[in-house]
């Protein structure tokens, strides 16, 4: 790999160890390298389902129990997530979810884990009557014209409906108390509902619309609140594949959010989804002054080590340790019930900016050095060269016989004459109006016009 000044055989080989040190970044001492090439890198352990599910309370806690069962191939995880599942239902009122788990454990648990039918018809009941009760209370409230009472009957129908799984229901109930709300807290408090609501039943562009109409009324926002806007938000965009977007409403979320919003997200979320968000989407002034720097999101990513790990090495140029932790963390994400879907592209895109900036500061690079630090054939290297080369994100062009790429550079110097030219010509227009618009003046013409007229 030879630099614009024919690079040292030092530099050559420094880079082949790793894919390696920063070529922003001072020289390491022969200390740090050490303590680089030793620096444990994490284990494809499988996911601890038990505190994975700690992470999260109501209905969302339930329903990536389930999406865990489904996306996951070890049996033993499936059962164990199945499990818990079953037991957190029946602390709930959903005996349709109940059913339905029932009937995926399909007696693998025993007799312990079979359809309670007693329960259910119980709970059934128990419902039945809740619901009349909530009934005969808000046509009492619209009788009497009393405006908070009738929002909170719409409210107590909306978490009615939501502990029972009728989510359409519960939107539906919880969008009516906007009509009834006297004060910006309730407005906020409308709008948190239906932001959750539409979360679980996966209307993201209801979500965006009930974060912007919170957002109108900022005087009656605190500080969880706004976090917990952000992180819909960010959801939201994630849903759309708008990873930048999406990146910068995690960045946004302040530590206020805490365990506050278990029923949607976790503060270890937020640091994945933005983390992976931004390393996709930013360049590398972005990642430094927006993620890097950024002391909130520094505390959402210590909780997550890897990821914290795996965007200092991006940013540092040490992609064979970048790659090596995405890969460790792919199985776990895979089996994410927001972020899954985008695991893939958001791969894509990493890799693909990983190669562009290793080849950026270089006029020739060996592709047999590269593909060792990028843990792949020459051939594959080739091939998704070719397809950066063809979008027109790498000016290069490669020898395939010797399997070198060839950086081609632009022509500064007549770059630099063809901006200057277009600035003079641009000022040139410029004083032709002026002089213009000044003889107009200084002839009165437009005084002239309208008098004719």
């Amino acid at each position: 790999m030879d630099g614009e000044d024919d690079a040292p055989k030092s530099l050559m080989e420094e880079m082949y160890a790793n894919g390696i040190e920063g070529v922003d970044d001072a020289p390491s001492s022969s200390t740090s390298t050490t303590i680089r090439k030793n620096r444990p890198i994490i284990s494809g352990e499988q996911l601890d389902i038990e505190a994975y599910a700690a992470l999260y309370s109501g209905r969302t806690k339930i329903m990536r129990l389930i999406f865990l069962a489904d996306h996951c191939d070890n049996s033993g995880m499936q059962l164990e997530a199945l499990r818990m599942a079953y037991d957190e239902l029946k602390k709930g009122e959903n005996t349709q979810l109940f059913r339905e788990v029932v009937q995926k454990i399909d007696g693998r648990l025993g007799p312990n884990y079979s359809t309670d039918a007693t329960w259910c018809a119980m709970v059934d009941r128990k419902a039945d009557q809740r619901k009349d009760k909530l009934e005969s209370e808000l046509n009492a409230y619209r009788t009497n014209l009393i405006k908070e009472s009738i929002r909170m009957g719409y409210n107590d129908f909306g978490d009615f409906y939501y502990a029972h799984g009728a989510l359409g229901d519960a939107f539906k109930s919880y969008v009516r108390t906007r009509d009834y709300c006297t004060t910006s807290k309730h407005i906020i408090q409308m709008c948190l509902s239906a932001i959750l609501v539409s979360i679980e039943m996966g209307q993201f562009a209801h979500v965006t619309s009930y974060v912007s109409k919170a957002e109108q009324t900022p005087e009656a926002l605190d500080p969880p609140s706004i976090a917990k806007l952000r992180c819909a938000a960010g959801l939201a965009h994630l849903e759309a594949k708008k990873y930048k977007l999406a990146a910068r409403k995690f960045l946004e979320v302040g530590p206020e959010l805490g365990n506050s919003y278990s029923e949607v997200i976790a503060p270890q979320d937020v640091a994945t989804y933005g983390g992976l968000c931004a390393l996709a989407s930013f360049d590398r002034t972005e990642l430094k002054n927006k993620v890097i720097d950024n002391i909130n999101f520094r505390n959402f990513l210590e909780l997550v080590p890897e990821v914290r790990e795996l965007i200092n090495d991006f940013y540092s140029s040490h992609y064979a340790s970048c790659l090596e932790y995405l890969g460790n963390l792919k199985s776990n994400l895979m089996l994410d019930i927001h972020i899954h879907d985008h695991v893939e592209t958001l791969y894509d895109q990493i890799r693909s900016k990983a190669l562009i900036q290793y080849t950026h500061p270089f006029v020739s690079v060996d592709m047999r050095m590269m593909a060792d630090a990028f843990k792949t054939s020459v051939a594959g290297l080739e091939k998704e060269l070719e397809s950066l080369i063809t979008d027109n994100q790498i000016q290069a062009r490669i020898d395939s016989h010797n399997k070198i790429l060839y950086a081609r550079h632009a022509d500064q110097r007549n770059a630099t004459f063809q901006r200057v030219l277009q600035t003079g010509n641009e000022f040139d227009w410029d004083v032709r109006a002026m002089l213009l618009r000044a003889n107009l003046l200084k002839h009165e013409y437009n005084l002239r016009a309208s008098r004719k007229i």
